[in-house]
């Protein structure tokens, strides 16, 4: 198991935990993400693993059905990405998209991981969860997201940068980063 792959595993899984503890009444709450309900976050995670999965195949991804159990679509969207990402030939397969050539891995360990995260973060804040997420994570995340800083900030995307605290934790400083007060 690569590092992304061993990455990819523990964002998904705290992703997943976040949706198990949905509570069955907060799917239509508000979340950080201006316009999103619970669901909609959902619905956009698990449109981002397939349309990225889409991409590797070459193929259109399938529409996220939101009237559909959700957290049945988010398991089977997460298990096709690690199962690809465990198939070396996969994984090393070079894709095209705005943040130019890459290997799928490549593609998963920056977008796919930092997009999980941020709405793991989103979920959790939503649905009064545990907001605490993985310290790798965040650290490869920042990393990552910092120098796209204003290409990120736009409608559909994060919002205005937050200054954070010079004695804040990398998971604050990678939220306020995002946008996020939190």
């Amino acid at each position: 198991m690569s590092e992304t792959s061993d990455r990819y595993v523990r964002v998904a899984d705290g992703f997943s935990a976040r949706v198990q503890g949905v509570p069955p009444g907060a799917w239509s709450d508000p979340t950080p993400c201006p316009d999103w309900t619970v669901r909609v976050l959902v619905a956009h995670v698990i449109g981002t693993q397939r349309r990225v999965l889409a991409t590797l195949q070459g193929t259109e991804a399938a529409d996220v059905d939101v009237d559909v159990d959700l957290a049945a679509q988010w398991r089977a969207a997460s298990a096709a990405v690690r199962q690809a990402l465990d198939d070396e030939s996969l994984a090393s397969k070079t894709m095209s998209g705005m943040f130019g050539e890459q290997s799928f891995e490549s593609l998963v360990g920056r977008l796919v991981c930092a997009d999980t995260l941020m709405h793991t973060w989103d979920l959790a804040r939503a649905t009064g969860q545990d907001e605490h997420l993985d310290p790798d994570a965040v650290s490869k995340a920042r990393a990552f997201l910092a120098p796209l800083d204003e290409a990120i900030r736009r409608p559909g995307g994060f919002g205005p940068r937050i200054d954070a605290p010079p004695d804040a934790d990398e998971q604050t400083a990678l939220l306020r980063f995002c946008g996020r007060a939190g």
